[in-house]
């Protein structure tokens, strides 16, 4: 049996429900039987869902799966957020970034290890304090496009005062550095990460929303290509790619210098 949740929404002449396309079980043309949801429910299994459209059911249990162990297991935290590339359509994924915002001291290579063996899929915890995350979310783009996308056990709403600190973006600038030099040895998810880094600071600087979707826009049109996914798949043209990826470097590289040596905070 398979069961969707869904809102009614109100229509022009009739009130309906929409279904995500990414289902299984319940196929266009299939009878169906709408009961309400028990209000305990609701309240028991709510999450919080950021700038995400459709996810595949059983992407959709794994979630459930470590919101419910990961309750069980820590005494008191903030928040619990899911981020990063398990968010995206399909099973390309190496494992499954989770942010745990605490206070506490929690070990987090034992808790990993635990919903590893809980739910066959690799994960990987990154332990944060609220005032640590909402000091990289006013200073550090890479922060803003890890929660631009992603699935929160609370809801959250970061009252934050961007500001740009020239000298921290020319520190996170110099990881995009390492795929000019070693372009043949990295693979293409490492290609994709360094390139996404480096358009997520140059939209920062410009004033640009950072966000996933929109980085992976700018380096589809940057570098014209049909897809970001040829960038991960290491389908690349090297020598057209670097012409564009070094121009685009030294022009962030530029920007962020002009402003340190200007004696800009």
């Amino acid at each position: 049996m398979v069961e969707c949740i869904s809102r009614i929404s109100k229509g022009t002449k009739m009130d309906q429900i929409y279904l995500p396309k990414n289902r299984h079980g319940l196929l266009v043309g299939s009878y169906v039987i709408i009961k309400p949801l028990q209000t305990e429910d609701i309240k028991k299994e709510r999450q919080y869902f950021v700038n995400i459209k459709s996810l595949e059911q059983i992407k959709l249990k794994i979630v459930d799966e470590l919101f419910r162990e990961l309750d069980k297991m820590i005494e008191k935290y903030d928040n619990i957020v899911i981020t990063g590339s398990f968010l995206d359509e399909g099973f390309n994924f190496n494992d499954v970034d989770i942010l745990l915002i605490s206070n506490e001291n929690v070990n987090v290579d034992v808790l990993s290890k635990k919903l590893e063996t809980i739910t066959g899929v690799k994960i990987h915890i990154i332990l944060i304090d609220t005032e640590t995350l909402l000091n990289g979310l006013s200073t550090d783009p890479l922060y803003q496009t890890m929660l631009s996308k992603c699935i929160a056990k609370k809801r959250f709403i970061y009252k934050i005062q961007p500001k740009i600190d020239y000298k921290i973006l020319d520190f996170h600038l110099l990881k995009s550095k390492i795929l000019i030099d070693n372009f043949d040895i990295l693979d293409g998810s490492e290609k994709y990460y360094l390139t996404r880094n480096m358009i997520a600071i140059l939209d920062y600087l410009k004033f640009k929303k950072v966000s996933r979707d929109k980085i992976d826009k700018d380096i589809k049109k940057l570098f014209n290509l049909e897809s970001v996914e040829l960038i991960k798949k290491n389908l690349l043209d090297k020598e057209i790619f670097l012409k564009t990826y070094s121009k685009t470097y030294d022009q962030t590289f530029n920007l962020i210098m002009s402003q340190i040596k200007n004696g800009t905070k």
